[in-house]
């Protein structure tokens, strides 16, 4: 005999866990298919997945001052969706607009695979970054456009810049469409491996990090590459793990 009480009709199984997260999980169903507002839901994300990917970087709308634009040597966005290489070459005519400077950290706000991500949140992070880093050194804003994240290394060597915070967009999901990453690297150049950089990504305002708490983590994360010397996989951005073992 079975002694369980049957759920009641209408009760969702599935409306705690839709509560943690942005995930589709269990739609539902009309009958042998998807109920049509989830169907209009996924089609309307993938719309704007698509456009992100495709979106061009407009500086102006930023309102940011005094920025330097350049661009990679892929030409235009196919080319850049294309040729991930030629996203992480400075444009040679660009490269004499980065006189070096005694600058402890350059912002580079880089289209990424979405300008939207990079309209959207970047002059929020950017603003939240900078009051986090009281008495550092700034080099001018730069705005990179076809960028990847490598790009940075040779912006952040030509400025002679300690650090790069590269600021871009993600690759858009079926979820968030604008997420915006920051990528740190110390003592920039070309040729710099993925492993000698830190992320801090997902940051966007439907669930994920605010500008306040990704700029205390990339603060946190500079103040400590530069007491152990670089970034990388030796820098972990739990501050716990910089404490000293037993």
């Amino acid at each position: 005999m079975n002694d369980q009480t049957p759920e009641p009709r209408g009760v969702d199984p599935w409306a705690d866990l839709r509560d943690l997260t942005i995930a589709r999980v269990g739609l539902g169903r009309c009958g042998d298919a998807i109920p049509a507002r989830d169907v209009l839901a996924f089609q309307l994300a993938h719309a704007q997945a698509r456009n992100a990917v495709g979106a061009t970087l407009d500086a102006a709308t930023l309102g940011l001052d005094d920025v330097i634009e350049v661009h990679s040597r892929a030409t235009d966005r196919a080319t850049f969706l294309q040729r991930p290489d030629l996203g992480r070459q400075l444009a040679e005519e660009d490269a004499s607009r980065l006189p070096p400077g005694a600058y402890d950290v350059v912002f580079v706000l880089a289209d990424g695979l979405s300008a939207t991500a990079v309209t959207r949140q970047a002059p929020g992070v950017l603003a939240a970054c900078l009051k986090a880093l009281p008495g550092w050194s700034v080099a001018p804003i730069i705005v990179a456009h076809q960028a990847r994240v490598a790009l940075g290394d040779e912006i952040g060597e030509r400025l002679a810049a300690r650090f790069v915070v590269m600021m871009i967009g993600e690759r858009p999901g079926l979820s968030v469409a604008d997420s915006l990453s920051l990528y740190v690297t110390a003592n920039p150049r070309p040729g710099r491996a993925d492993s000698e950089r830190n992320c801090i990504s997902n940051i966007h305002p439907r669930g994920g990090l605010s500008p306040e708490s990704a700029a205390e983590k990339l603060a946190w994360l500079l103040r400590e590459a530069l007491r152990i010397g670089g970034t990388g996989v030796n820098l972990k951005d739990d501050p716990s793990a910089a404490l000293p073992s037993a």
